[in-house]
């Protein structure tokens, strides 16, 4: 049996008036792991309808090591020390995928 791609579900408490910055450096980092990891299969990028200072992720990986990949990634340490600075809070779930329709 193979094992089960992985999802990364995050959500992103900001600093007040940050968002538009971080938007900025999570999409380039986003379009960096699906066109540059073989093991990232989707990266979005998402905003809730009401909420300023809040952004979530949600990305699939092949599996627990394409993530940790992903991880030691340059353009995911820029990432990271471009917007440490500007989160307030950080919730992470680690999901697999049961079923896809």
């Amino acid at each position: 049996m193979t094992e089960p791609r992985l999802v990364i579900w995050v959500e992103f408490t900001l600093q007040p008036g940050t968002r538009a910055q971080f938007l900025d450096s999570v999409k380039r980092n986003a379009a960096s792991s699906v066109q540059g990891e073989p093991g990232c299969r989707r990266f979005d990028v998402m905003v809730p309808q009401d909420g300023e200072d809040t952004v979530n992720l949600y990305e699939i990986y092949d599996d627990e090591a394409a993530f940790q990949a992903h991880l030691q990634t340059p353009h995911f340490a820029k990432f990271k020390s471009t917007v440490t600075e500007m989160i307030l809070d950080q919730k992470i779930a680690r999901l697999n995928v049961w079923e896809n329709a």
